[in-house]
């Protein structure tokens, strides 16, 4: 089945979708080690989407949220708004750049065993289009093009429910034992 090209009827599967997760993501907040201790980077992120870990408050911030995980992949969803405007009347490129951000460690972090952790060492984002608050939903979907020992690349974009693209990205990150950090 092909998913919905209608602009409309996509905005309403992506309002329906953040309906179901925002309770979930009410109360942010950091796990605690004991909580994450043992699990998988896609173990985390499947505990948060249910309510068991805290969403980060970063998210709550910037009104975003984790909507789709799977290993390898990461779906953020934003709604730009005018407390994430520049002086130039669109939203500031720091807002895309952390919403994609995001998505491109998170989609790594999907991927990685017990014990493993990451942390960026290069970003770069293009912007194409520029982004204001009458785009009412955003999603940034990344995924791994590379998965090594100790580094990652993930490479995402940054499109609305019309399939319009505003910006896209790639990261470089490194990637560490837990118990060396």
């Amino acid at each position: 089945m092909n998913p919905p090209t209608d602009p409309a009827q996509v905005l309403a599967q992506w309002q329906q979708r953040e309906a179901e997760l925002r309770p979930h993501f009410a109360a942010p907040g950091v796990a605690r080690p004991e909580q994450v201790a043992g699990l998988t980077g896609i173990e985390v992120f499947q505990k948060m989407l249910v309510g068991e870990l805290p969403p980060v408050p970063i998210a709550q911030t910037l009104d975003f949220l984790l909507v789709e995980v799977e290993p390898g992949r990461a779906v953020f969803q934003g709604k730009p708004g005018l407390a994430h405007y520049n002086p130039l009347g669109t939203v500031h490129g720091g807002w895309i750049c952390t919403l994609l951000d995001s998505a491109l460690g998170c989609a790594l972090h999907a991927a990685l065993p017990a014990g493993s952790s990451y942390t960026t060492a290069e970003l770069k984002v293009n912007m194409v289009r520029a982004l204001t608050h009458k785009v009412p939903l955003v999603r940034a979907e990344a995924w791994v093009v590379h998965q090594g020992r100790r580094m990652g690349t993930t490479e995402a974009r940054l499109y609305g429910p019309d399939g319009k693209l505003y910006a896209h990205g790639s990261s470089t990150l490194f990637i560490f034992d837990t118990k060396d950090s």
